[in-house]
């Protein structure tokens, strides 16, 4: 390029500077604006110049030396300075590769002079910006600042560089700034010989949280940077890391105390960035420092579980460490790495397996916060994607539905309710989704039978909200309710039922309160109200007591909310209507100044709970049309995974529970012809459930719908007559219910059913049983005097005491309900007949409940075969026996009967629950805890539950247990929400139950030695089972109260015996046992106690004046080893036959064996002749396994009988034999109802010599008899001793699971000579 001649001009040290062409000389002497003017000509000049044009090169190096002059370096004016920079840039691409500076001080100054100018880029709006943009892009494109590599301080250079490109970039600039930027450091970096700490801090800083969110532009910048100098700059970041992390050089940068925080976004950059910092990551896992091994977690869980993250395959020893973490001792620690999990699971499904095993362990973390996360990390997941969340992840949260804590449960159960209605409701993945998670709703409501009203009212929230949301339209909601009901599981219907039952009765106690309103104020009707507000705040947690008497106060001053309330209550009320009153009423009674209003919030929660949500006569309406569709077969019953059978037998339910709480709704032509239709199906159950709700739901059929009274009247005649049991019991009824002319009805059932009645033909007996006990039962007045000449000729002379038919004799002590023969089923409908008819007469004036007590009692004294024939089956035996004992307790919840029942025939009664037959014990148990519960038992019954503790059952001995607790809890209740309750504290107290139960347990057939350390020890576990319940709580000073009651008791006799020496000693060691008992468990029971306790009359005589008993009845050996001796081996209560399944609390240590699933009698495979009526054998055994109980395992054994020759039996144990066959005669004896002696008249008078050793007396019904010590077991094996009649208990030794303990012997039965005078004289008597 040709340029002008330049003009020369002297400088200062006497060179001659050549300025181009037009250009005066630049002094100070001249002004800025001139300055301005002559350097833009220079910066034209050199911009135009190149590399190849040598001649002008050396003609402006004096040029070039006077600008890096401190007159230009230090001009206070920024145009003369970026116009020097410009120029500056231009001589270095023109110069290159060497500069014409020389002197390193003077090329640092040029440097750091540019590097100033760079500010400029910052505001792109400049006039200027232009000439800055050239500065940067010619500095980046000819890399001018690698000559600085040559000097020794360059880095102060490369760092004010750096910072300041960093500083100036922003959102303003183009990507070509960014670019030229990023070539200017990227070259520094990877031609340099290493980048220094300093350097490095400068890039770094920028993506420190704090700076990122205040210039995004610069993380962006050495974001990009970083990833185009990975090969360079990675170990000058390891070598930092190295130094902070591993030898804690905190001092080498100010960025060491946001490493982890660097590491997060270094890894998200580029992996490669940090693949020598990752082991050392591993290392600070191990760290002492709980915070430290925290702050690594966080940064962990970050850089795993982030969306494209592949660290965790790729680094399995730091991903095994860190999963290491989900179990370390410090919470927060363990809390980080739960919450990763989250995200994880989400963006890394293919991790999911090695996450399930730690989730399982932190779910059942101490810490509660833990447990919470847990879930709330599954659930997260899964309502993300379900198939994120494997099964044994969501059984994590089903297990948490149980949880101690209320914020932990309550969040598993939402979170489950919430996948329910994603996945099963809207089916937003499919059917395999729904299927999935179709559990769900039978978990839900099976935590209704929780006892926690928080829990009970989330279930309730839950079903209205999640499983059948209220807001849905009629025809939608009921479909969901329709089918919902059809695929529960049976626990989870009899879950919704008693949350319909429970806001029913709500609802009932609401409309009571208001119905108190209305009446004038007294102190009788304040006490009654007072007792309402308790019984409805008793639903509600925390303060409702609180909350409910000033809602109350609301209803009593405001008369327009008690009529929005009454409506909202009212059988018509619709649930738009419902929905309306419960939004006018919150309304009324919301405070805006009160944002949370705990009391609003209750009140809430009570209308929503009594107001109609889901069902009215539109919904019941179209539920009957839900129903007809599936008779039709045109209903969708098979998309949604039921048969068309199973739709309509549930659907029938559903209306027949509603029909209880919503009567009203059904009231139409088109439902009752619909159910009519129902009664003309096969189905027995459909047939059932029909008429159930023509009983629950008609009593207006009569007057308002006469076409549907004629059509109804024969069907219910016709199901009366020769339906099946249950359509017989609720036809009679519902005739009973709904029509007026009743009398003429029952009349035409009864007189045809009494007349047709044949014992030859049992199959056809067991309807009209059933219908003429329900009869005489609901029309005492009517049909009392007719029934007593069928109970008398028929039911007890031609039916009970004729055996027609032989028993299979297979041995099994239980048949299914379809085995049993129909003279068994016949028999027991025979009983359940005669209780009806005495329970419809109320009065004992005829003496007829002491005929059928009498009759009772000796169908337990004779285990069920009454006529003694042995042509009875065992299985049918054990029917007999449960409907005898089911008896005299259905007697005993009507008082006139309950006042007759001896103390003797309430043991036989108690002994029932310690039967040889596991369906007895379990069946005899369920129906006393329901009459318990419901407070329609005497108190003495809840004395038969300490018996239990007999019980070889783990299951039976936790089920009593949990009976007890809900009894005691439903007494106290009760007693405190009714203050009348106060006057009849000896029939609800529940501590009253203790001199019951110590009477109980002195006439216990097993106790017959008051000295026998094993039988006391028995008698101890009894006494602890009930009392350990009783003491969980010293309320009102009760331990000291009960040890008043036992030692009252010594101070009176036994009112059953009171002249018996032995019975009374019985009696008073039982006190002092219990007296030992009650000491030793409690420091409080030596208080006074607070009044002194009544004694029944029934069972103990009132005390003498001048009787003083203090006489210590157990040694003080005996009552060590009863304190702390271990307790001994409890057998088996003859066979068993129901696999143990349910766990339950031990109340004590036991070794026990186990039931089979067989339940085959032991002696089943031996002749008549060697003893039909024994229980079990000895036996030579064999382990065939182990139950359910992990604990304590229990041996399941079978046994086999032992064949020996008769004439043996004389050898061994003679005397033992004689001395246990006088016992057992004793204990028959006692067992004997009164009114039957002359049974056993003749047996009882044969001595025992008659019979010799080697025969038995009848066992009693009840329990297996005491094991012998385990010496004579011993001497029995190794003797080879045959069987010995009665029951045993084979208890399974953990030490020698091979041993057998061997049954007391027992007493032989009357010779079947002595059999036939004896059941003649047995029939002559009950029917007296």
């Amino acid at each position: 390029m040709d340029f002008p001649a330049a003009q020369p001009k002297p400088a200062a040290d006497g060179k001659i500077i050549y300025y181009p062409p037009g250009v005066k000389e630049i002094t100070d002497k001249i002004t800025n604006d001139e300055v301005v003017k002559r350097l833009k000509m220079v910066v034209k000049t050199f911009m135009d110049m190149d590399q190849d044009s040598e001649d002008e090169k050396q003609q402006y190096l004096p040029l070039a030396l006077h600008l890096a002059s401190e007159f230009f370096l230090r001009n206070p004016n920024k145009d003369v300075r970026l116009l020097v920079a410009c120029c500056l840039a231009d001589i270095f691409r023109i110069y290159a590769p060497e500069a014409p500076y020389t002197s390193h001080d003077k090329l640092k100054d040029i440097f750091l002079f540019i590097t100033r100018q760079l500010k400029g880029l910052e505001d792109t709006k400049s006039p200027q910006f232009n000439r800055y943009f050239y500065l940067l892009e010619n500095l980046a494109w000819v890399k001018s600042y690698n000559i600085c590599f040559e000097l020794e301080d360059c880095n102060e250079i490369f760092i004010q560089l750096f910072r300041t490109l960093f500083s100036v970039i922003n959102n303003s600039h183009n990507q070509k700034v960014q670019m030229h930027m990023l070539d200017l450091m990227s070259s520094i970096i990877m031609e340099g010989d290493g980048v220094t700490q300093e350097l490095l801090d400068s890039i770094l800083i920028n993506l420190i949280p704090a700076h990122k969110n205040l210039n995004k532009q610069a993380f962006d910048l050495a974001k990009v940077l970083l990833k185009r100098t990975v090969q360079t700059i990675e170990p000058c970041i390891a070598n930092f890391f190295n130094q902070v992390l591993v030898l804690g050089k905190s001092s080498v940068s100010d960025l060491s105390e946001h490493v982890f925080d660097l590491i997060q976004e270094l890894f998200a950059i580029d992996p490669h960035l940090l693949l020598s910092v990752m082991p050392q990551l591993e290392f600070k896992l191990k760290s002492n420092d709980g915070e430290e091994r925290l702050a690594v977690v966080r940064l962990l869980a970050k850089l795993f579980g982030s969306k494209d993250s592949d660290l965790a395959t790729q680094n399995r020893p730091l991903w095994q460490c860190f999963l290491g973490r989900f179990n370390d001792i410090h919470v927060p620690v363990r809390l980080e790495s739960v919450k990763f999990a989250s995200h994880c699971l989400m963006n890394h499904p293919d991790l999911a397996k090695d996450l399930t095993e730690y989730l399982k362990v932190r779910s059942h973390d101490p810490e509660e916060a833990i447990r919470h996360d847990v879930i709330v990390t599954i659930i997260t997941a899964g309502k993300r994607d379900l198939s994120l969340v494997n099964d044994q992840l969501l059984g994590f949260v089903r297990e948490r539905t149980l949880d101690k804590r209320w914020r932990v449960r309550k969040e598993a159960m939402m979170g489950l309710a919430q996948l329910y209605k994603k996945y099963c409701l809207h089916a937003e993945a499919g059917k395999d989704a729904a299927e999935k998670v179709s559990w769900i709703k039978d978990k839900l409501l099976h935590i209704y039978y929780q006892n926690s009203i928080d829990d009970k009212l989330l279930v309730e929230k839950i079903f209205a909200q999640y499983l059948v949301p209220h807001n849905l339209e009629t025809e939608e909601r009921m479909k969901c309710l329709y089918y919902l009901y059809a695929s529960l599981d049976p626990n989870a219907v009899k879950a919704l039922n008693e949350m319909w039952k429970c806001q029913n009765m709500l609802r009932s106690h609401v409309r009571e309160l208001l119905d108190l309103h209305k009446q004038p104020t007294s102190e009788a009707n304040s006490a009654a109200m007072f007792g309402k507000l308790m019984t409805i705040a008793s639903k509600y947690p925390g303060k409702a007591q609180d909350f409910v008497k000033k809602f109350n106060q609301v209803l009593g001053d405001d008369e327009k909310l008690r009529s929005q309330l009454e409506l909202l209550i009212s059988p018509t009320c619709s649930c738009k209507q419902a929905d309306v009153c419960v939004r006018e009423i919150a309304r009324k009674l919301a405070n805006p100044k009160q944002p949370t209003n705990p009391f609003l919030e209750m009140v809430k929660f009570l209308l929503e709970r009594i107001a109609p949500v889901h069902i009215d006569s539109e919904a019941i309406s179209a539920l009957v049309k839900l129903m007809n569709k599936s008779i039709e077969g045109t209903a969708d019953d098979e998309e949604e995974g039921v048969s068309p059978d199973t739709a309509i037998r549930a659907g029938l339910e559903l209306l027949k529970v509603l029909s209880f709480t919503h009567p009203t709704s059904f009231h139409s032509a088109e439902t009752y012809e619909s159910l009519l239709q129902c009664l003309r199906m096969e189905d027995d159950k459909v047939a059932e459930a029909a008429i159930q709700i023509f009983r629950n739901t008609g009593h207006k059929i009569e007057t308002d719908l006469p076409q549907i009274r004629s059509t109804l009247i024969p069907i219910l005649h016709q199901k009366a007559k020769r339906g099946t049991p249950h359509q017989a019991k609720q036809a009679v009824h519902c005739i009973h219910a709904i029509f007026s002319n009743k009398e003429v009805q029952l009349a035409q059932i009864f007189e045809p059913l009494s007349r047709s009645l044949n014992a030859d033909v049992p199959e056809q007996l067991i309807t009209p049983l059933v219908s003429l006990g329900h009869i005489s039962m609901l029309a005492p007045d009517q049909f009392a005097s007719p029934m007593k000449s069928v109970v008398a000729n028929f039911i007890v002379k031609d039916l009970l005491m004729n055996d027609r038919s032989t028993g299979e004799k297979n041995g099994k002590l239980w048949s299914p309900d379809e085995e049993v023969s129909p003279e068994v089923l016949a028999k027991v409908q025979a009983i359940k007949l005669l209780v009806r008819w005495l329970l419809g007469m109320k009065n004992n004036q005829s003496k007829s409940a002491n005929s059928t007590l009498r009759l009772l009692s000796a169908m337990l004294v004779s285990e069920g075969d009454l006529t003694e024939q042995k042509r009875i089956s065992k299985s049918d035996m054990s029917r007999l026996r449960l409907a005898a004992g089911s008896a005299i307790m259905k007697l005993a919840q009507e008082p006139c009967y309950h006042e007759i029942i001896t103390p003797e025939q309430f043991q036989l009664c108690a002994l029932v629950i310690n039967d040889e037959c596991y369906q007895v014990r379990q069946i005899f148990a369920q129906k006393l805890h329901k009459a318990l519960v419901k407070l329609l038992l005497p108190l003495e019954y809840m004395a038969i539950f300490a018996l239990c503790a007999k019980d070889p059952v783990k299951e039976r001995r936790a089920h009593a247990r949990q009976c007890l607790l809900k009894n005691i809890s439903i007494r106290r209740e009760y007693i405190k929400q009714n203050p009348m309750a106060n006057e009849k504290l000896l029939s609800l107290l529940p501590e009253y139950v203790v001199p019951y139960m110590i009477h109980l347990l002195a006439h216990d057939p097993d106790f017959t030695k008051p000295q026998d350390v094993d039988q006391l020890r028995d008698v101890k576990e009894c006494l602890w089972f009930m009392l350990e319940v009783l003491m969980t709580k010293n309320e009102n000073n009760s331990h000291a109260f009960m040890k008043k009651m036992a030692e009252n008791i010594k101070l009176t006799r036994d009112a059953q015996s009171p002249d018996e020496p032995k019975a009374n000693e019985k009696l008073y060691t039982v006190c002092d046992v219990a007296l030992c008992v009650i000491n030793s468990k409690s420091a409080l029971c030596n208080a006074d106690s607070p009044k002194d306790p009544v004694l029944p009359t029934k069972f103990f005589t009132q005390p003498e004046k001048d009787f003083c008993n203090d006489r210590n009845y157990i040694s003080e050996e005996t009552r060590v080893v009863l304190l702390t001796g271990k307790p001994k081996p409890t057998g088996v209560l003859g066979t068993v036959n129901k696999p143990l399944s349910a766990t339950g609390r031990r109340p004590y240590i036991r070794t026990t064996g186990s039931e089979t699933g067989s339940n085959i009698s032991v002696n089943s495979e031996l002749s008549s002749s060697a003893g039909n009526r024994s229980r079990e054998q000895s036996s030579d055994i064999s382990e065939t396994g182990v139950s359910e109980n992990d604990e304590n395992p229990v041996r399941i054994i079978s046994v086999t009988p032992a064949k020996t020759e008769p004439v043996k039996n004389k050898e061994i144990n003679s005397d033992q034999a004689t001395q246990g066959n006088s016992t057992e005669r004793g204990k028959k004896r006692t067992a004997t109802a009164s009114g039957t002696e002359n049974i056993h008249q003749k047996t009882e008078e044969k001595s025992v010599d008659e019979t010799g050793p080697s025969l038995a007396a009848k066992t009693r019904r009840g329990r297996p008899a005491k094991p012998e010590p385990q010496g004579t077991t011993a001497k029995n094996e190794e003797t080879n001793k045959p069987p010995v009649r009665g029951r045993k208990r084979a208890a399974v030794s953990q030490e020698s699971p091979g041993s057998l303990e061997a049954g007391n012997a027992k007493a032989p039965k009357q010779q079947d000579t002595a059999k036939k005078p004896a059941a003649a004289q047995r029939q002559i008597d009950l029917q007296r």
